[in-house]
Parts: structure tokens; C-alpha cells; sequence
């Protein structure tokens, strides 16, 4: 795992830099979908958490639920167009995994992707991943701290 400006940036997932959100593709063919340590950090203490219900459509861009800190409430926005097909139920007792474990037990829904292939084109992973946060937080003047 990646560590930038102590931020935690597994460079075995693909980000949506602006978006603050990450995915993982299962062998399965299925997305796992979160929010990223970034995103956590700068929400602070998450309170709520409403992914959209299980066999909902999703689209690329829009929301696929919403996250509600203190002070603050924004979207989870969907990385792939597909079919919404489990939410993280965990979440609803415990919103609070989303930071503490991020990239584990806080995840937020699992995807049924149309097209992979298209909808992950201009997604970052890797080293592309981990410089596109540098860029992102060097410019923003953020650190995870």
C-alpha cells in the first residue's frame, strides 16, 4: 500500500481521483465500490451512511448513495454504469467503518458492471493511481494528519 501525504492509497485499486472513490474488480466480474482514505479523512466522523438499494441501476457519475459526516453530506459517486446488486448492510449499524477501514469492512456496494472494459478507461491504478493522489493532494494542500 501506498502512503501519500499519510494518506493510504492502495495501488491495487482504481481511483476516481476527483470523485474521492475506489473500486476493485472481483474475479467474479463484479465491482466493490468505497470511498477513499482521502475522502474519509475529510469528512471526519461519518454518521451516516445510504447506499441506494440492491437492484437499482446505477450510472457513472451519479450518486450510488450518500455519506453524512457532522458537517457535512455529499455522494458516493458510481465509477461504472450497472446494476447495483449488494450493499455493505454493516454500514447501517456501524457508518463509522467507512473510516476507520476504508478499503475493507467499509466498503460500500457491489457493482454488476455493463462494460468494464469502457467505464474503467479513464480510471487510475497503480503508480498512475498513486501519482494522480499526489498531484491531487499537493495541489489541494491536503494530508491526511
Amino acid at each position: 500500500m501506498a502512503t501519500v501525504n499519510s494518506c493510504n492509497i492502495p495501488d491495487d485499486l482504481y481511483y476516481w481521483v476527483e470523485k474521492h472513490t475506489w473500486c476493485r474488480r472481483e474475479a467474479d466480474g463484479t465491482v466493490i465500490v468505497g470511498i477513499t482514505d482521502v475522502a474519509q479523512f475529510l469528512a471526519k466522523s461519518i454518521i451516516s451512511a445510504t447506499p441506494k438499494e440492491a437492484g437499482k441501476a446505477v450510472k457513472k457519475g451519479k450518486s450510488a448513495g450518500t455519506v453524512e459526516s457532522g458537517k457535512w453530506v455529499g455522494p458516493v459517486t458510481a465509477p461504472v454504469n450497472g446494476a447495483l446488486i449488494e450493499v455493505n448492510a454493516a454500514l447501517k449499524t456501524k457508518p463509522s467503518l467507512l473510516n476507520s477501514d476504508p478499503y475493507g469492512a467499509g466498503w460500500f456496494i457491489k457493482i454488476k458492471p455493463d462494460n468494464w472494459e469502457a467505464d474503467s478507461a479513464d480510471l487510475v491504478t497503480g503508480s498512475a493511481g498513486v501519482e494522480a493522489y499526489q498531484k491531487f493532494l499537493d495541489a489541494h494542500g491536503i494530508k491526511c494528519e
